[in-house]
């Protein structure tokens, strides 16, 4: 972990002053960095029956894909509204700068499905939330969520479903 924490690169005052942000572009452009992070988050799931993985638009997309390959899973993207070409079911929720609104294909997700929910960054939480509702809706078996880091000062675990089961690679 240290040697991803290495490749991770802050952003000072981005995206509003105050804010570090955590940079993954810098871990993912590395090749070693990129495997340990893949390897590492399919060992997470290795043993739960995954059959798809929701990645987040658009940093969530990586993980997850790699993340599903992985695991030998399929892999669905979670978008901003008008991204996606089918039908799609959507939610609209609060973020720190505004409203926002996720999509994923209506067909996406089934009963039968065992999902981890993925994303690059655990900040408030807002998000996750939002994504996790709509999945939920559809009624899988089970689902996981899951981030590459979390910032735990922000405490965005207390912003997401008390049943949702979350873990993260890194924490700062």
């Amino acid at each position: 972990m240290e040697y991803i924490k290495s490749k991770i690169r802050d952003i000072m005052d981005f995206p509003q002053k105050g804010v570090i942000f955590k940079d993954l572009t810098t871990a993912f452009k590395d090749p070693r960095a990129l495997h340990i992070i893949g390897w590492d988050l399919s060992q997470l799931y290795r043993d739960k029956g995954v059959t798809k993985v929701v990645g987040i638009e658009s940093r969530g997309f990586i993980g997850g894909s790699i993340l599903a390959f992985e695991l030998g899973a399929g892999f669905v993207p979670a978008r901003k509204p008008g991204k996606l070409p089918a039908d799609t079911v959507s939610v609209s929720y609060e973020k720190e700068y505004g409203t926002d609104t996720v999509e994923i294909h209506r067909d996406a997700i089934t009963p039968d499905d065992v999902v981890v929910i993925h994303d690059d960054v655990l900040a408030t939480g807002g998000t996750m939330n939002a994504v996790y509702e709509l999945v939920k809706s559809m009624n899988p078996k089970k689902i996981y969520v899951n981030f590459i880091i979390e910032i735990s000062a922000l405490n965005g675990r207390a912003n997401l479903p008390a049943d949702a089961e979350v873990t993260a690679l890194l924490s700062y």
